[in-house]
């Protein structure tokens, strides 16, 4: 009878252990997980056409068609406000979309490492600058 009381508490504690560890690993941020979202569209994404509609504080918003749906969403920018210019009126009209091939409505007009929007209406971000001068 002792032998199945150890079990019981022995179990017991284990799964605390465990819940305790589930609940205290550490998740990655919005900001993170948008990044690697962004990341990854532009890595697999294939390019298409795209119309920059309108513009919000830190959002663009923009459509495209594939395979003849037409997808009008937005990409909040916020986190790529050094590549942009400060008007952002100037990025209105045409531009170019990659969009993840298993999901169409997965979308960027702009990541870390790519931009679709016109090239004259962008700035350099400071960091480059300085990294190109040296």
């Amino acid at each position: 009878m002792n032998g199945w009381i150890l079990a019981t508490i022995g179990a017991a504690s284990a799964a605390a252990v465990a819940t305790v560890v589930l609940m205290l690993r550490r998740r990655p941020s919005a900001a993170l997980r948008e990044q690697r979202r962004r990341l990854a569209v532009n890595g697999k994404g294939r390019m298409v056409d795209a119309t920059v509609l309108d513009f919000r504080e830190n959002e663009l918003l923009y459509s495209y068609v594939v395979r003849g749906v037409q997808y009008t969403t937005s990409q909040d920018v916020s986190a790529l406000r050094e590549f942009l210019p400060e008007d952002l009126s100037s990025l209105i009209g045409a531009a170019v979309a990659k969009y993840h091939p298993s999901n169409p409505a997965n979308s960027i007009l702009l990541c870390e490492q790519w931009s679709g929007l016109r090239a004259g209406a962008l700035r350099q971000p400071e960091r480059v600058r300085r990294a190109a001068a040296d």
